[in-house]
């Protein structure tokens, strides 16, 4: 592939891409000082369960770091969409 190709490529490893993750639960920013970058909103589903959208603009290292710290919470992903 040439680096023209490259360039025109949507993603990369390094680009930082804005990513949206749902996780289930109300999760409160002022307790998670990992996620300064990132803008928490709390929803709740249909049958009224809460959730949390975590959303923010990441290059595909820091969205590992913040799987891994999700992980280590022990929360389940219901979802992680690209949203550029």
């Amino acid at each position: 592939m040439s680096e023209t190709q490259m360039e025109k490529r949507p993603f990369s490893l390094s680009q930082p891409i804005t990513y949206q993750i749902k996780v289930p639960g109300h999760l409160d920013a002022n307790a998670l000082d990992w996620v300064e970058q990132m803008t928490l909103v709390v929803k709740f589903d249909e049958e009224g369960f809460p959730f949390t959208l975590i959303t923010g603009l990441l290059d595909q290292a820091a969205l590992q770091g913040i799987l891994r710290q999700l992980y280590a919470l022990g929360l389940p992903l219901i979802s992680v969409n690209c949203v550029t």
